[in-house]
């Protein structure tokens, strides 16, 4: 099992300058630069006589009507070739995210070039292409000034004393003496300059994530929803039905076994081969009933206990027959009616992945923070998950719901498919 901790997850840690994500975010930071001044420069080519044409007119001076229609055409074939130009950009982004965020990006399954044009992906794509261009140098711009003052200030006192006086921040200073407290201000800024960093980086990734992650988009992340009053009621007659049957068909057999069981033991000499065996089926038959007992009473499962939900889904990874990657980010306790939940939805799910999908991989993740526990089940198999068409999701919605929570499902036919829960966790 790994433990996942996201840029922007890791940011809130104490130790968050001592760890690698500060370099991964400078990494980001580093390769964003070329993809940005190309986005850039096509940005420039384009704005710039744009900006020559409205100043002329803010001046009062004539502005042909030819050229007008000229500039008017570039700028609709640039907007229309935008779908184009960002496909290559989105597919390194994506993988370039890999550096900030571990989660998986999904990548549009395309179907022609009229798809580029005709689905909300392609624009997404050059939504992205114009933040490249537009807003990161503006952004990238201003915090390469603020570190262009840091280091002025941390080179004070190497570059004071000379002829000429220096002018830091706001002060001129004649002498090394006087730069000293402002190299000591820019050395204690460095931290700050970092954390900022990570911010920037965090955002950009954000952004990328929300325009190039085609899982919420296409066949979107919809809510099986089910009726609340039925479900409860249905929930809770389902239970005691079960509980009945228990009590007044298997817990007396049961019982009667484990009594015949004690019985045989007393008459069967400790040095009898079948002395053992009858032992170990004796405590069996105890532990199966105090299982049985436990599932009718809703008591958590054993490995809840013991291993708390991060390690019991990591031991339901292991016993999968498709291969299943775990990644934990719980920060904080979880109610145990809320992890009861996570590790029935987890394993149940995992059994329809195995038994359905066709998968070849899986991936969990647990995720917790101030309001709720979201827990995302995700393969690589064949899609087309419907609720409509079995009982297994609605059952899941229904477990789901009678906690107050919400499932959301995307399972496009070729896949991949998302299972997503999202359960409250109240203070």
């Amino acid at each position: 099992m790994t433990v996942d901790h996201g840029l922007a997850v890791a940011l809130r840690r104490r130790r968050y300058l001592l760890s690698a994500w500060p370099w991964r975010a400078l990494a980001y930071a580093l390769t964003t630069l070329p993809l940005a001044g190309a986005a850039a420069f096509g940005a420039a080519v384009v704005a710039a006589p744009l900006l020559l044409v409205v100043s002329a007119l803010r001046r009062g001076r004539p502005v042909d009507a030819e050229a007008l229609a000229v500039l008017a055409v570039v700028a609709l074939a640039v907007v229309a070739f935008a779908p184009l130009a960002g496909a290559p950009v989105a597919a390194v982004e994506r993988w370039r995210l890999g550096l900030v965020d571990d989660r998986p990006v999904t990548a549009p399954r395309w179907r022609g070039l009229a798809a580029r044009f005709t689905t909300a992906t392609g624009w997404r794509e050059g939504a992205y292409l114009a933040v490249l261009g537009v807003v990161l140098p503006l952004a990238y711009g201003m915090f390469g000034l603020l570190v262009l003052l840091d280091v002025a200030l941390v080179a004070g006192p190497w570059l004071a004393g000379g002829e000429d006086r220096i002018v830091l921040v706001w002060a001129t200073v004649d002498s090394p003496a006087e730069a000293v407290p402002y190299a000591l201000a820019g050395l204690l800024a460095v931290p700050a300059l970092v954390y900022l960093a990570g911010l920037l980086v965090a955002a950009q990734a954000a952004v990328a994530r929300r325009l190039l992650d085609d899982a919420p988009g296409g066949a979107a992340l919809r809510e099986v929803t089910r009726s609340r009053a039925r479900l409860v009621g249905a929930y809770e007659a389902e239970r005691r039905r079960i509980e009945r049957d228990m009590h007044d068909g298997a817990q007396p057999r049961l019982t009667a076994l484990t009594l015949q069981l004690g019985l045989a033991r007393l008459d069967v000499p400790d040095d009898s081969p079948a002395a053992k065996p009858l032992a170990v089926a004796h405590e069996q038959a105890k532990e199966l009933m105090v299982t049985l007992r436990g599932i009718v009473q809703g008591i958590r499962p054993q490995q809840l206990t013991e291993l708390g939900l991060a390690g019991a889904v990591g031991e339901l990874a292991a016993r999968s027959v498709v291969p299943v990657t775990v990644r934990a980010d719980l920060t904080r306790p979880v109610p145990d009616l809320i992890e009861t939940t996570a590790w029935y939805v987890v394993s149940e799910t995992l059994g329809n992945v195995a038994r359905h999908a066709g998968a070849g991989r899986a991936q969990v993740r647990l995720t917790r923070d101030d309001r709720r526990l979201v827990v995302e089940v995700r393969d690589d198999g064949r899609g087309g998950a419907d609720p409509a068409r079995g009982t297994g999701l609605t059952g899941l919605a229904d477990r789901v719901a009678a906690v107050e929570g919400r499932l959301l499902l995307s399972s496009p036919p070729g896949g991949p498919t998302l299972v997503r829960v999202e359960l409250p966790c109240r203070p």
